[in-house]
């Protein structure tokens, strides 16, 4: 057997000490992990370098033991940036190919830093790490996509649309009331993900395989060095824990579903049956048979990514529900579903943010779909109710004078005082006030409102939450 070869010598593996076969090659590719858990190298180097500086202060490595493993990480870590590390199935994983790489560079101090320390602990750390910088990237792109959103909402606070219930028109609305409302769903969204971090800033790294180690270790220096708020404070939990990864999947399915509806209603705006929107063309593509097509892909391809991560969720409780304590091999599952889920989360966020400050609203043709199928009605039945009528007898009226404007082929506007008056002779002058689609929306003068001056203050409100993030 060939000893330049891990595949084919047991002892050649950093744990082979006790095994007397090498492991069968179809099995050796089927554990190992090194072909996806190497992206987070930079994170395992930065964990490495962390653990050693503190096994100097503590007296387990020397100065110049430090030193030597400090220059020789720093130089793999040059190494994978510039594509040159020789990653190695054999070798199982990222942790393995970087400590093999270290001991090859600066011989056998390399094999010290393993010192107090478990691949257990090691991966947990690295996840968390991992995790970490993708929570702030994704914070910072949906703050972004959430300051485009403020700002096309201040710009349409007048813009008259119709608002929909069952998809059917219902009241009148603004179109920036209307992206507030997707405003509200990415708040909700960013406080999540903040909750999550803070569950995910925590060090497991000392809790070595299961039990902690004999060294005199600090596990505080470390997670101080690493930025992590405290260390963990079970080895056993520590180790096995898997929940930060579970819970950032619940965000990300989340934001996704809130992402889908929005991408649902771009679908809808720009069709022809709607038209409701204009989507640069930089957005859309065409038909490869029929030339006249614009086709809003990113929207519709955001709406089908909901279900991707959707999926990695249920794959991460499922990858949980059975394990027993401590670590097992199931949880080399767990890294494929959440780099996805972070990766995809953070593209459809990178597309909206860039996608949403180049929506156009077609308004006029907002204006005269918010101008049919009655969307003034609770108006009028508000109108008579402020005239002493009960609300119930008032829902009657308005039923009838709707009935009696389809047969007329009308809106409640377009029919006359005397037609109006034969439903109530309460009714008089100035319910034309209140039938109109500008009198609708501005009485709904309130917190949370439609009208244009609660939008604006809604938009200066959530401007100054967005600036203190």
């Amino acid at each position: 057997m060939s000893k330049d070869n891990p595949s084919s010598n047991p002892a050649a593996k950093l744990w082979g000490g006790r095994f007397s076969e090498a492991t069968d090659a179809f099995v050796e590719r089927f554990t190992a992990s090194v072909t996806f858990d190497q992206r987070m190298a930079r994170e395992d180097i930065e964990g490495s370098l962390a653990h050693a500086q503190m096994l100097a202060e503590v007296g387990v490595l020397t100065n110049e033991e430090y030193s030597k493993i400090a220059a020789g990480l720093k130089a793999i870590a040059a190494e994978i940036e510039a594509g040159e590390f020789p990653w190695e199935v054999g070798l199982e994983d990222v942790h393995m190919n970087i400590e093999a790489r270290l001991t090859e560079r600066i011989g056998d101090t390399g094999k010290k830093l393993h010192t107090g320390r478990s691949r257990n602990d090691q991966v947990a750390t690295d996840i968390r790490l991992w995790l970490r910088n993708r929570i702030d990237l994704i914070a910072a792109e949906l703050t972004r996509l959430q300051g485009g959103l403020v700002d096309l909402a201040e710009r349409e606070a007048d813009t008259i649309m119709p608002g929909f219930t069952h998809l059917q028109s219902a009241q009148p609305v603004t179109f920036g009331h209307h992206l507030l409302a997707w405003n509200e769903m990415l708040n909700r969204d960013y406080e999540r993900l903040m909750d999550c971090r803070k569950r995910v800033n925590r060090s497991p790294l000392g809790a070595a395989a299961l039990a902690g180690t004999t060294y005199p270790i600090n596990r505080a220096r470390t997670a101080e060095l690493l930025g992590f708020e405290a260390p963990t404070e079970n080895s056993l939990d520590s180790v096995s824990d898997r929940d930060f990864a579970i819970e950032f999947c619940a965000f990300a399915a989340l934001l996704l579903t809130h992402l889908s509806r929005a991408s649902e209603e771009l679908v809808l705006w720009t069709s022809s049956q709607f038209d409701f929107i204009d989507l640069p063309d930089r957005f859309c593509t065409g038909s490869s048979i029929m030339p006249q097509k614009k086709n809003p892909d990113v929207p519709e391809l955001v709406r089908g990514k909901t279900g991707r991560v959707n999926g990695h969720l249920i794959a991460l409780l499922t990858l949980m529900k059975s394990q027993p304590l401590a670590y097992n091999k199931d949880n080399q599952e767990d890294k494929e579903p959440l780099y996805d889920a972070a990766d995809t989360a953070l593209d459809c966020l990178r597309a909206f943010a860039d996608m949403v400050p180049a929506l156009k609203p077609k308004k006029e043709n907002m204006l005269a779909a918010a101008a049919k199928g009655f969307s003034t009605a609770t108006d009028l039945a508000d109108y008579l109710v402020r005239k002493g009528v009960a609300f119930r007898d008032a829902h009657e009226i308005v039923g009838q004078s709707v009935s009696f404007a389809i047969a007329q082929n009308k809106d409640l506007a377009e029919l006359s005082l005397e037609q109006l008056r034969q439903f109530s002779n309460v009714i008089g002058e100035d319910v034309f006030e209140v039938l109109t689609l500008e009198g609708s929306v501005a009485a709904r003068d309130h917190i949370g409102g439609t009208a244009p001056n609660q939008v604006r203050a809604a938009c200066a409100r959530a401007r100054k939450a967005l600036e203190a993030r």
